[in-house]
C-alpha cells in the first residue's frame, strides 16, 4: 500500500498540537516582559517548536523507509515555507498555528531571512547526520539557531549589525549547549552533531556514544565541548550590556539559559548518555539576575 495513504496531508495538522515550552533551558518568554513583547516571543517559539518538530517527529502513520520519512518531512517543510511566502505576500498564512507570526512580522519588521533559515536547517537535517569538522556545524548553527536570536532583536526593535553579531554567538553556544545534553537522543535518531574531527582527536567512537553510560573518553570529549561552548558564550554574552529594559531582560534569560545547561552538564560529570542533564530553574534565575546586573 502506498505510504501516502498513511501520511498527515500537511503542515496544518502537524501543527495541531504544539508541545510545552517547560523542558527549554532558557525562558521562552519572560512573565516579566511587556505582553506585546511576550506574544510576539510565543509567536516566535511556535514556529521555531513547529518547524523542529516537522524536522524531527512528522511521520504521519508511515510504515516504509528512512528515505519516505525524509521526502514527508521535506514536503511539510516546503508547505511551510510556502506559508511564509504568504505572510511576505501579505496574505494570511494556511497554518492556524502561524498566524501571531504573521502579526510579529508586520509588527516588528522581521526579514524573511531569518525565517527560511530556521526552515533549511530542517531540510539539512534530512540530509545530513554527522558534521566532519566544527567548523561544518558551526554554519548549521547559522541556519538552526542564529536566526532565532535575530528575530528577538527585531521584536524588541534593537537589531544592528554589532548585536546581530554577538547574539550570533550567543545562539550558537546556546544550539551547542542543546546538542551536548541530547548526545544520547539525536543517536537514536541517527544524528551525531559532535565533529568527526573531535572524536578522532579523543578516540571516541560512535559505539562508546551508544552505551548507557558514558565511558573516560566520552567525558573527556564532551569536558572539551563544554568548555568551548562556554567561551563562545562569554564572548557573545557582552550583547546584554548594549540593551536596555526589556530586551535586557530576555537575552540575559537566554545568557543564564545556556551557562546553567553548561553547568547542569558539568554537574553530571559529563554523563549525557545515562540521562539528560537538565538545568536547576535556581541556577537559570540566579543567572539571569547576574547577567542583567553585569550587562554579560
Amino acid at each position: 500500500m502506498d505510504a501516502r495513504e498513511h501520511v498527515r496531508p500537511s503542515v496544518t495538522d502537524a501543527a495541531d498540537v504544539l508541545p510545552s515550552a517547560d523542558g527549554e533551558n532558557f525562558p521562552v518568554a519572560l512573565r516579566m516582559l511587556p505582553a506585546r513583547h511576550r506574544e510576539h516571543l510565543f509567536a516566535l517559539y511556535c514556529f521555531a517548536r513547529l518547524t523542529d518538530d516537522i524536522g524531527d517527529q512528522a511521520t504521519g502513520q508511515v510504515t516504509g523507509t528512512t528515505e519516505q520519512t525524509s521526502a514527508l518531512r521535506l514536503r511539510l517543510l516546503d508547505e511551510l515555507e510556502a506559508d511564509i511566502d504568504r505572510i511576505y505576500a501579505g496574505d494570511a498564512p494556511q497554518t492556524p498555528a502561524l498566524k501571531p507570526l504573521a502579526e510579529t512580522v508586520r509588527q516588528c519588521g522581521v526579514p524573511d531571512q531569518p525565517l527560511r533559515a530556521l526552515i533549511q536547517a530542517n531540510r539539512q537535517d534530512q540530509l545530513v547526520s554527522r558534521y566532519p569538522t566544527y567548523s561544518d556545524l558551526e554554519k548549521y548553527c547559522t541556519l538552526s539557531a542564529n536566526p532565532i536570536g535575530q528575530v528577538v532583536l527585531y521584536i524588541f526593535g534593537v537589531a544592528t549589525p554589532e548585536r546581530i553579531s554577538l547574539s550570533d554567538r550567543i545562539c550558537t553556544a546556546l544550539q551547542l549547549a542543546e546538542h551536548w545534553q541530547d548526545v544520547a537522543e539525536d543517536l537514536g535518531n541517527d544524528r551525531i552533531y559532535l565533529p568527526q574531527e573531535d572524536m578522532a582527536r579523543f578516540s571516541c567512537t560512535e559505539r562508546d556514544l551508544a552505551q548507557q553510560s558514558a565511558g573516560g573518553t566520552v567525558k573527556q570529549l564532551l569536558e572539551f565541548e563544554v568548555t568551548r561552548a562556554k567561551e563562545l558564550l562569554g564572548t557573545g554574552a557582552p550583547l546584554v550590556g548594549t540593551l536596555r529594559g526589556a530586551a535586557r531582560l530576555a537575552v540575559a534569560g537566554y545568557v543564564a539559559g545556556g551557562r546553567a545547561a553548561l553547568i547542569a552538564i558539568e554537574q553530571h560529570d559529563y554523563d549525557v548518555l545515562k540521562s539528560t542533564p537538565k538545568p536547576r530553574k535556581k541556577t537559570i534565575v540566579t543567572g539571569l539576575v547576574m547577567a542583567y546586573l553585569r550587562g554579560r
